[in-house]
Formats: C-alpha cells, structure tokens, sequence
C-alpha cells in the first residue's frame, strides 16, 4: 500500500518523537510510506524509513508564520505530489497542512484519514501568553480542525474522551490510542544515569520527561520543592526535555535560583528518545502535571504508557482516561497539598511496579492503522 502522511510537526528535524514517528516507521517496514517535509525546527535530521517529501517553499522558524505562510504552497506541493505519486491513503494530522492536503486529495478522489492527536484548538492556544490572542488563536484553529473533520473520510484520535467529545460535535472517531516501544522502555538498573548526574544513591528523585511547555505546570512543582526539602533533605527534581517554542524553561531556572534551590533541580535538555529510559530508570517518582483542567479531560499521553512500562508510580494530574485504564501505580492529585502528600508516601514507601506493556505496543497501534487502510482503500 501506498501512504502519504502529512503529520503535525516537522517530521524530520522535530527532537521529540510523535505517535506518527512510532507507528509510521512501523508502517514502512511493510508498506510505501511518504511524509511531507516542514522544516520549522533545526535540529539535526533523524533517520528515517519514509520516504521524505519537501512540502516547504520559506522555512521559518515560527510554527504560526511558517505555516501560515507556506499555505498555498502546501496546496501545490500535495496536488503535485498526488498527482504523481498515485496514493492509496492519506493521514492528515496538521491543521492548515492538513486542509490543503485534503483538498488535493479531493481533487484526486483520495480517501483522507484525519487523526486528531490532541484538541488543536487548545495546544495552538497554549503556546501564547496573552489571553486575547489565545482566544483568536483557539477559534481559528477550531474553525479549520472542524472543516478538516467534515472533508476527510475517517477520524481516528488518541482517548476515549476525545471520541465522546468530537460525538457531541456532530463527528464520529475511531480510537486508536498512544503506545510505548516495548523494545526499549522497560524496569532498569539507574545508578548509570545518577552517577552521569552527579545525584546520590539515596537521593529521592521527582522526575519529569517530556516537551518542557507551559501545559506542565513544571513551575508549581518547583515550588513544592522547599517543602520537601525540609522533609528530606536529599530531595531532587531531575527534567529531561527542554521548551522548542518558549521561553518557559528560562522562567523555570529564573524561579529554581529566587527559591534557591538550584542545586537540587536537574534540567538536562533535550535528548534522544531511545535513551529516556535510563533518566526514567533513576527517577523515585514520574510526573505529569498537566496544567490546563480542560486537557486533563481528553488526555491519555504518552508519558503514562512509558513510566508504566518502566515499573514507576505515577504522580499526576486528574487525567480520566488515565484513570479508567487504572493501575497501582497512580497517584492523582488536584492541589498543591495533595501533590506533596503523595511524594512524601512515596519518600517513606518507596516502591516500584510490574509491567506488562505488550498491550499498549506501537506495533499493536500499527497494525490498528492497518486494518482502517484495508477499509478504506
């Protein structure tokens, strides 16, 4: 079969792996498969399997201006591209990407599967401080999502809350959730990676992994920290990830030396994906504090599938998708207190847990893409 993904981020030179970058090069061990190029970020280029298609004519760094003003580019770029190309499918997941691709794809009588990775709407809004610019933001991006997901032919999206919010929309989706690859992310030996890190091997280590953006109330959890230092003095807060778009790990290190804690807080910045599970192999407790309450209703990350592959508890945000799927290895907090209750059970009983991750495998979500292709085509 022959697949044309248009994802939501530059594919290429992105840092942090997607659900695309996981189920696609999947995909293209056993299928064609060709992603369109955005080249907004700057990182070095990763291999790849795909089939690497330049869709950009002005690659500016801005996520906004790049793809605003590479839109009817974009649309010429896929026409073209189909044209020759002669696709089964598309997988569309970008919001103005996205709609020139179906479009194109129209014009070529090529079914479109849109997967909805997260509530765009939100996630474009989240990168803006002003709040009226938000508001511009989340109802534009709001007006194109909805007319992508009149235009293709199948929606797929990542939660069960997603499918029942997208319903009361007037729009039916298909579940295919996030994954974690089993290969790599499993119960390891952290002493490497605390020794690389200059920590302890007593120490008490709160760990975060993952894009450092404001939707990771990051900050509340560094206020936390005096706290838990005077409960344990060896307490640390180790965050491997860095912000791609923001300024917000600035503000971070700014508040870790005003509370004067600068020595117990570990920013390590970005690093390769598939050496996440040793940072999480010497964390005492994984986090997601996912900040805003509306994305805690549809969310069910990633993060939740890898730090459960690796045994670890999981202190976090109300996530109720999360929750359903269950496990004793979360403990859920709503306010600052609770939060700090849950580390200090944790600092007293420190504990690790089973894992059987087979279930939520990227190879499982592969072969669930497939069997939509098999419908479609």
């Amino acid at each position: 079969m022959k697949i044309l993904l248009v994802s939501s981020q530059d594919y290429i030179h992105h840092p942090v792996l997607s659900r695309h970058h996981n189920i696609f090069e999947i995909l293209a061990e056993r299928h064609e498969v060709h992603v369109a190029h955005f080249h907004v970020s700057r990182c070095a280029p990763r291999p790849t399997k795909l089939t690497v298609d330049e869709t950009t004519l002005i690659p500016l760094q801005s996520p906004l201006l790049h793809y605003t003003v590479n839109t009817p580019y974009h649309y010429y770029a896929f026409e073209r591209l189909l044209k020759k190309e002669h696709f089964d499918v598309v997988v569309a997941a970008h919001v103005l990407a996205g709609s020139a691709v179906i479009h194109a794809a129209k014009k070529h009588k090529t079914p479109v599967i849109f997967d909805l990775k997260d509530w765009f709407p939100d996630s474009a809004a989240a990168y803006f401080k002003n709040r009226f610019l938000q508001d511009i933001v989340r109802r534009s991006v709001w007006a194109i999502t909805k007319h992508n997901l009149k235009n293709c032919n199948i929606i797929t999206t990542v939660s069960p809350a997603l499918v029942e919010k997208l319903r009361k929309f007037g729009f039916s989706a298909e579940l295919i959730t996030n994954g974690v690859d089993t290969d790599i992310f499993k119960p390891m030996d952290g002493s490497p990676a605390r020794c690389e890190l200059g920590i302890g091997k007593d120490a008490f280590v709160i760990g975060f992994c993952g894009s450092v953006e404001r939707w990771y109330a990051l900050d509340e959890m560094i206020r936390a920290l005096p706290d838990l230092i005077r409960y344990r003095t060896d307490t640390r807060i180790l965050v491997v990830g860095g912000s791609l778009f923001t300024d917000y790990q600035q503000e971070l290190e700014t508040l870790v030396r005003d509370l004067g804690v600068a020595n117990q807080v570990i920013f390590t910045g970005l690093k390769p994906y598939n050496e996440l599970p040793r940072y999480i192999a010497c964390m005492d407790a994984c986090t997601i504090p996912l900040s805003p309450p509306q994305w805690g209703d549809i969310a069910l990350p990633n993060k939740y599938f890898e730090y459960s592959a690796c045994g670890k508890p999981i202190v976090m945000r109300p996530m109720p998708d999360v929750e359903k799927i269950g496990g004793p290895n979360l403990f859920v907090y709503r306010t600052q207190e609770e939060y700090i209750t849950h580390i200090k059970a944790l600092m007293d009983h420190p504990v690790t847990f089973p894992t059987n991750p087979k279930e939520n495998s990227w190879r499982d979500k592969s072969r669930q893409f497939e069997g939509i292709f098999s419908r479609i085509v």
